[in-house]
């Protein structure tokens, strides 16, 4: 796969670069291309200035903006539309982002912080991706990091002298089968008594939570069970805590009609197609979540600055949501086209996994 290198950054000096007259002109070119997606050329845009300008003038104006990098010509238009540069530029320095608009703030009350209570988490998760693709008119995303099972029971059943299996089953009714390596001369009654000491700690609490649980009781444990036991106990929840690495994340996708349209040029219909089958393979969103976490707030990708969007040439707005804990545990957000309404839609991400934060706290309560 030919993955577009990440664009150059745009320097921190553009808005002392481009005097008022420039700023005017090229906000008023990006404002069009939001809109209609369309063009721009000097003519129509001498007409929509607050201050008299000549197409010619605008013409020179359009040229240094051209010489900067922030706008181009596509195909063989006389006019002129943003570059992804001059798109992250706009993001960056000029876009005026406020608070979210009333009506969107309802849309989202009514359709996620009035689910009935007892909805499980992923039908939340379900109804904000549709309700994004709905306020957009884009595809809309949650990715959520797959969370560890947490143990209704646990025990130890032998299969030779040499292995054992353990059983694992969460509270909400999912059973595992793990292999773990038994001790010589392990005895059925130190099985039992594994099963016995580790089924008693296990209740409510993931593997991660019941080996710092042993760690803790290390002391106390001495005197309780023999010596093969403990070694059982101890190696069976290091094999256990081995086989569950960084699971693979859960994609909702909703709205992907939006984005594919009989207008589409093959090509372009097709990498579309070939992201969303990257989606639903879960291809690189491990990173996307460890991004996530480091990351504080918005984040906009335009075009190729994402290896994962890249393909598409999609700009995609995610915000993370998290936990009880403060801990991150997914995002979620707007994959579009890059002439996205990004001063509309990054309040609405931004509002709505503040509300799918607020429903996993009392999840977790």
């Amino acid at each position: 796969m030919n993955i577009p290198p990440p664009m150059a950054k745009v320097p921190d000096d553009f808005l002392q670069v481009l005097n008022t007259r420039s700023q005017d002109i090229f906000r008023k070119i990006v404002e069009r291309y939001l809109e209609t997606g369309a063009p721009v050329g000097s003519r129509d845009l001498s007409r929509m200035l607050s201050v008299g300008l000549s197409p010619a003038s605008v013409r020179n104006v359009m040229a240094d903006l051209e010489d900067l990098g922030l706008i181009a010509a596509p195909h063989t238009s006389a006019g002129r539309q943003p570059t992804q540069q001059g798109l992250r530029f706009f993001v960056d320095a000029m876009l005026e982002v406020g608070a979210v608009d009333e009506s969107d703030r309802s849309a989202i009350s009514r359709q996620i912080e009035n689910q009935v209570h007892g909805a499980r988490v992923e039908d939340y998760l379900t109804e904000a991706s549709s309700l994004l693709s709905g306020l957009s008119h884009g595809a809309g995303v949650v990715i959520a990091a797959k969370a560890d099972m947490v143990l209704r029971h646990i025990e130890f059943v032998r299969l030779d002298a040499t292995q054992g299996m353990a059983i694992l089953v969460g509270q909400d009714g999912t059973v595992e089968n793990r292999i773990v390596p038994l001790s010589p001369g392990l005895t059925s009654s130190a099985l039992t008594q594994a099963s016995n000491y580790l089924a008693n700690l296990a209740a409510g609490k993931t593997i991660a939570e019941v080996r710092a649980a042993v760690r803790a009781q290390r002391a106390e444990r001495v005197a309780e069970i023999d010596e093969l036991t403990q070694k059982l106990v101890d190696a069976g929840l290091a094999t256990l805590s081995e086989g569950t690495p960084q699971q693979t994340p859960t994609v909702i996708v909703r709205g992907r009609s939006n984005l594919l349209n009989d207008t589409m040029e093959s090509e372009e219909l097709s990498r579309m197609r070939r992201l969303f089958d990257e989606l639903e393979r879960q291809e690189g969103l491990i990173e996307l979540l460890g991004d996530a976490d480091k990351a504080e707030g918005v984040r906009i990708f335009i075009g190729s600055e994402n290896k994962l969007f890249s393909l598409s040439g999609s700009s995609v707005i995610l915000s993370p949501y998290k936990d009880a804990n403060e801990k991150v545990i997914g995002v979620l957000g707007v994959i579009g086209p890059t002439r996205l309404n990004y001063a509309r839609i990054v309040p609405v991400v931004d509002y709505t996994a503040q509300a799918i934060s607020a429903i996993m706290a009392r999840k977790k309560a």
